[in-house]
């Protein structure tokens, strides 16, 4: 099959697209024919090994996953022995390392049925961002109705699912972003907009029951000034944190635990982690129309590596697919 291969830490120019041997699904994984692929932040963390203490899980000296992407969306081609739910033929949505390729082995427990009416492109834009968003919001931060929720990085691949949940979720909320996605929030839902060009959220003296933070552009004290006294902050890390690359976003984790016995505020981190339930809760909403992916442009899977350039480099809106 072809795919997009990695074998040691740096930029684009790393990646290879090329022949290599078909996976073959253990008892508890099913095997995919993707259809389309989303690329994430993750995507480009991964393939920098950024930041560097990540390497020692992620590999010291390369990827130990060595083909590239997350998200997915496809047919499945077979299933293992212990999988019951699912069968060939069947289109299902997910996430696994490996997705940048014609097919992709994932454990059955990270995939389920896509949702009815969408396209496979639309599909593989969910599973990490629209799941991501949820855990922030609904497990983490437990927003509740008429609460403020303030989204900064509204435009992104999570935030565009952050602001679609949060009024879901019966909550008033502002998108940070910059001049060219205020309109594109807007649409979203967003009660009210900040272009961060323009103004700075937390020195204009409104406060927040629950900031979701996805870019890391602020300090802890910044942030707090945006709370309310028992505000909640939650830190996601794949944002582009003041760490550097050596730390990275547990820099602001180091700090926020060190802070946090001494505030009201609650200042909490996002442990984004895949399952069934989850893709279950997001394919309702889906099919109800209260979140809908924004794609903002697609590259075939020969030019993913173009794809993860314009995700890094680009400020790129929404989601980039890449088709199969």
């Amino acid at each position: 099959m072809k795919a997009v291969i990695q074998d040691r830490y740096g930029s684009t120019d790393t990646l290879e697209f090329r022949e290599v041997e078909r996976p073959v699904p253990a008892a508890d994984e099913v095997l995919v024919r993707v259809r389309a692929a989303a690329v994430n932040a993750y995507d480009w963390h991964l393939m920098h090994g950024d930041p560097k203490i990540a390497r020692l899980v992620l590999g010291l000296r390369a990827p130990k996953a060595r083909i590239r992407g997350r998200d997915f969306a496809g047919l499945v081609e077979a299933v293992g022995s212990e999988v019951k739910e699912l069968h060939p033929g069947d289109e299902v949505y997910g996430e696994a390392d490996g997705a940048f390729a014609e097919f992709v082995c994932a454990k059955d427990g990270a995939v389920g049925p896509k949702p009815a009416g969408f396209t496979f492109e639309q599909a593989a834009a969910m599973p990490l961002a629209a799941n991501t968003a949820l855990i922030g919001l609904r497990d983490v931060a437990g927003v509740r109705p008429g609460q403020s929720v303030l989204v900064n990085g509204a435009s992104g691949g999570v935030g565009t699912f952050a602001v679609q949940l949060a009024k879901a979720f019966g909550a008033e909320v502002t998108g940070v972003c910059r001049t060219r996605n205020l309109d594109l929030v807007r649409s979203l839902g967003a009660d009210h907009v900040v272009d961060y060009t323009q103004e700075d959220f937390t020195r204009t003296g409104r406060r927040y029951d629950i900031v979701l933070d996805l870019v890391g552009n602020r300090s802890l004290g910044a942030f707090r000034r945006a709370l309310t006294p028992t505000g909640t902050l939650v830190l996601s890390g794949g944002g582009v944190y003041e760490g550097g690359s050596v730390l990275g976003p547990m820099s602001l984790f180091f700090r926020r635990r060190l802070m946090s016995p001494f505030t009201r505020r609650r200042l909490l981190e996002l442990p984004a982690k895949p399952g069934k339930e989850n893709l279950a809760v997001l394919r309702e909403l889906a099919e109800s129309g209260q979140i809908a992916p924004v794609v903002e442009r697609t590259y075939p899977l020969s030019e993913a590596a173009e794809a993860i350039r314009h995700l890094e480099q680009e400020h790129a809106r929404a989601k980039i697919v890449v088709t199969v």
